[in-house]
């Protein structure tokens, strides 16, 4: 079982244009579509189709569209009831895979409503072998919620992988070793700001192939077992304290990045409960972001989409 917590959930909804977007002017959309999610429940959702036994933990009211969103889809789920209604999220799409995210900020959280959605976190990973902490979060949360959190998840002896970006990714970093997670999943530019280094130029540099920053970075993190490096068209890199790899696909055609991070932290776990050594779990996990970055809009892959996918792997 892999529990997925997402604190600020949403409905997505995604729409394309026919040609580059025009700001300051009008701009008529093609396609639209609308989907309950949020990082883990992107997650939980490709997992649950690749057949992992999973729960999505979200905070939201029994009529909330989330929720009955979640039901239709026989997501597995646990709703936490809230006052506030889900967000909305927009996304618009541009033919050559440009993505502009617009996001809201999200319900706000009462001190009760959070400890509430606490006790069935720490009920649901009884048992577990994973819990994924993933998103931002939303108002009324403290920024070291994920520090926390994990600490709390390890005295329950589970494994936990972080998913986050900004102030939150900062405050978990500020307090290693002791709120390590077994695995963190950041782009380059948020490996930056768990590290407190420039992330636009470790970016750079991955561009270009030069990944001895990256990898001397990640192993700044004292405690963290694992660290998930996702680099877009390049691929990934993993790293451990003596271990590096980078793994890359063939070149696709990109329709949409919306959901692809997830997509590749599900791959790696849904690896990692098969047992799998971990530069295959990599290998998978980059499969399956470049299967979903080749779908439109927030279509979450297939198993036979990300099989489909060609991964070459170098040892570091």
């Amino acid at each position: 079982m892999i529990v997925t917590v997402t604190l600020n959930p949403s409905i997505d909804r995604t729409a394309s244009l026919p040609g580059p977007l025009r700001r300051g002017q009008v701009n008529r959309l093609g396609n639209a579509t609308e989907v309950p999610a949020g990082k883990g429940v992107n997650i939980s959702r490709v997992l649950w189709g690749a057949g992992v036994d999973t729960c999505a933990v979200i905070p939201a009211g029994a009529k909330d569209r989330l929720v009955t969103g979640l039901a239709t889809d026989k997501l597995p789920h646990v709703a936490v009831p809230i006052c506030a209604p889900t967000r909305t999220n927009l996304t618009i799409t541009e033919p050559d895979g440009t993505t502009t995210k617009i996001n809201e900020p999200g319900a706000v959280l009462t001190p009760d409503e959070l400890t509430a959605i606490e006790e069935v976190i720490l009920e649901r990973s009884t048992g577990a072998e994973w819990v994924v902490l993933s998103g931002s979060l939303p108002p009324g949360v403290p920024s070291n919620w994920y520090a926390t959190m994990t600490r709390r998840l390890h005295e329950t002896d589970v494994k936990v992988a972080v998913d986050t970006s900004d102030e939150p990714l900062q405050e978990l970093s500020a307090e290693l070793p002791e709120s390590a997670p077994d695995l963190v999943k950041p782009n380059s530019v948020e490996l930056g700001q768990l590290c407190g280094i420039d992330g636009e130029a470790l970016e750079t540099a991955a561009e270009r192939g030069h990944f001895d920053d990256v990898v001397a970075a990640a192993r700044r993190l004292h405690g963290i077992t694992e660290v998930l490096v996702t680099l877009g068209g390049a691929g990934a890199l993993l790293i451990t304290e003596t271990d590096a790899w980078h793994a890359w696909p063939d070149p696709i055609m990109v329709k949409s990045t919306v959901g692809a991070g997830d997509s590749s932290l599900a791959g790696f776990l849904l690896a990692r409960t098969r047992g799998d050594q971990p530069e295959n779990c990599l290998r998978t996990a980059v499969a399956w972001g470049t299967a979903a970055a080749a779908l439109p809009g927030s279509t979450m892959p297939t198993p036979s989409q990300a099989d489909a996918v060609h991964v070459s792997l170098a040892h570091l």
